[in-house]
């Protein structure tokens, strides 16, 4: 059966067309998940008509929203993936559509869970990856890290979807810079990309989301008993369980970004004698 994963790009920023850097990330991300034999559905949030939660509580009966059927065909439509991405500007601090997404997404599963702590939703378990970005450097992406990143991590923990770290630092997905920001007679400052270095940032995230999987998560959490960052339980499933070619680009590019990462791999290698680099 083939694998599908639905990527929401949260951009509302209606004139910038597909220069939307959004949606321009959410292509690559279909590409990378292309290569991989997974399908996936990009979600343009600038074109679907939401609206905001009122808390009337109809939604309790059928998990659905009686008054949106544009975040129903989204929610299904996520109900029905493998994996979840979600890629988004820093707002305030995020964009209000992907607000509004995500407050019916915690309603849903809120109010069923509160009356029955084993309840689960129809969300439970799936991996998601996150991607923010902004008008800002290198200097700004903790800024956006802790804003972004971690604003759509927290709601989707109460949905009951499981956040891939990329790495131990970065726990909550990833952040891209601009390279550079210049002001050409509009209203809106240009902004300037290293396409090059996001493209290879995408590929390295993407694969770790598709490689880590439901039940090994759970199982590796256990064997380790906590003593790693989740993304080091990800990279032993990969040890034990990835063609040793596509673990070896994986390697490579994770030492290009994270040389420490690399190095305590080598380590958690040697000490379990799988399969040489």
């Amino acid at each position: 059966m083939e694998k599908k994963a639905v990527c929401i790009s949260a951009s509302n920023i209606a004139h910038s067309g597909e220069e939307s850097f959004s949606w321009r990330v959410s292509k690559m991300i279909s590409g990378v998940l292309a290569r991989e034999s997974i399908s996936c559905r990009i979600v343009d949030l600038r074109k679907e008509s939401l609206t905001p939660c009122n808390g009337c509580g109809r939604c309790y009966r059928k998990k659905r929203c009686e008054a949106d059927d544009a975040f129903n065909r989204i929610y299904e439509e996520a109900c029905g993936a493998d994996y979840l991405f979600f890629v988004s500007p820093h707002y305030a601090p995020i964009p209000a559509k992907l607000c509004m997404l995500l407050e019916k997404m915690e309603q849903i599963t809120f109010l069923r869970w509160w009356r029955d702590e084993s309840y689960r939703s129809e969300l439970y378990g799936k991996l998601a990856g996150i991607i923010s970005h902004g008008g800002g450097g290198d200097k700004a992406l903790e800024g956006y890290k802790a804003m972004v990143n971690n604003t759509i991590a927290n709601a989707l923990d109460t949905i009951q979807v499981k956040v891939v770290p990329f790495n131990s630092r970065w726990n909550t997905g990833i952040a891209l810079p601009v390279k550079a920001v210049k002001q050409k007679g509009d209203i809106f400052p240009t902004q300037e990309y290293d396409w090059p270095k996001i493209e290879k940032m995408i590929e390295a995230y993407v694969e770790v989301v598709v490689l880590t999987s439901k039940s090994s998560y759970e199982r590796s959490r256990k064997l380790f008993k906590f003593e790693f960052p989740p993304f080091f339980i990800t990279l032993f499933y990969l040890f034990l369980h990835t063609p040793e070619k596509k673990f070896h680009k994986f390697y490579q590019n994770l030492l290009t970004y994270n040389p420490k990462c690399a190095a305590r791999l080598v380590t958690i290698y040697a000490s379990h004698q799988t399969r040489p680099l």
